[in-house]
């Protein structure tokens, strides 16, 4: 299936690992162009080379909670690849703790990266897309189901993906689509912080299985192929939504 990706450019943040890296790696291997940004300057080269370089991607060192970041973003895909077609806007994971327990020191930063970044990198790549494009956002299954010790994500990822819903609907006429992607286990580095800080990660990886219907944790390159597809002119009619990526976890329809 032509996805329709080739010579098609994008931005991914939070990719120098991850769900962000897994999903740039299936953007570059159907023929789009990426640029990845993280905080940590060698992980993005590193992640850039995996890539296949400058010809397939280029990285930036950048923090979302910098306000000029988005803008730097959209600008060097312009610079690089002459296009704009779209984003996945993908930010590491808030504190442990439940909401009461988590000081409103660590609810502010966590507002300023996982909320307000977001958001305003958002509405930055969608004012750019003159042509049309897609914008996704990597959430959570907390955005249907609050998860135990979690309290920040229980917070903050149900109201992205509302605000996700309100830009479907703002610059859909314009033809750009907002879509929520909600990945459950998945076997990233911060699945393993959570399974290790269980005290007994086999003993916490076996229960989580046994609560997935598909008895397993995903591999971050089922996601990737998922948010692809989604960011890619095959998903054309699709917007305003959020996905599941969890095997089945979540019970809700």
């Amino acid at each position: 299936m032509d996805l329709g990706l080739a010579d098609r450019v994008y931005v991914l943040t939070g990719a120098s690992d991850g769900l962000g890296f897994a999903t740039a790696e299936q953007l570059v291997a159907d023929g789009a162009r990426v640029v990845i940004s993280s905080r940590a300057p060698e992980r993005v080269a590193g992640a850039v080379e995996a890539l296949g370089g400058p010809e397939r991607a280029i990285g930036l060192s950048a923090d979302l909670t910098d306000p000029g970041t988005p803008e730097r973003l959209v600008a060097a895909a312009r610079e690089q690849f002459g296009r704009l077609d779209g984003a996945l806007i993908s930010v590491g994971g808030p504190p442990r703790g439940t909401a009461a327990q988590v000081t409103d020191e660590q609810w502010r930063e966590s507002f300023e990266t996982v909320f307000l970044g977001s958001v305003r990198t958002a509405r930055t790549v969608a004012a750019a897309l003159t042509g049309g494009g897609a914008i996704g956002l990597v959430l959570s299954t907390s955005v249907r189901a609050p998860l135990p010790g979690l309290g920040i994500s229980n917070g903050l990822r149900p109201g992205l993906a509302g605000v996700a819903k309100d830009l479907a609907d703002e610059y859909g006429p314009r033809g750009v689509r907002v879509v929520s992607l909600l990945p459950g286990r998945i076997m990233t580095a911060r699945n393993r912080d959570l399974l290790a800080a269980a005290g007994d990660p086999e003993r916490a990886r076996a229960e989580a299985e046994a609560s997935i219907p598909l008895g397993r944790i995903g591999d971050p390159a089922e996601f990737g192929r998922v948010a692809a597809f989604l960011l890619s002119p095959a998903a054309g009619y699709v917007t305003g939504v959020t996905v599941p990526v969890d095997g089945g976890a979540l019970r809700g329809l």
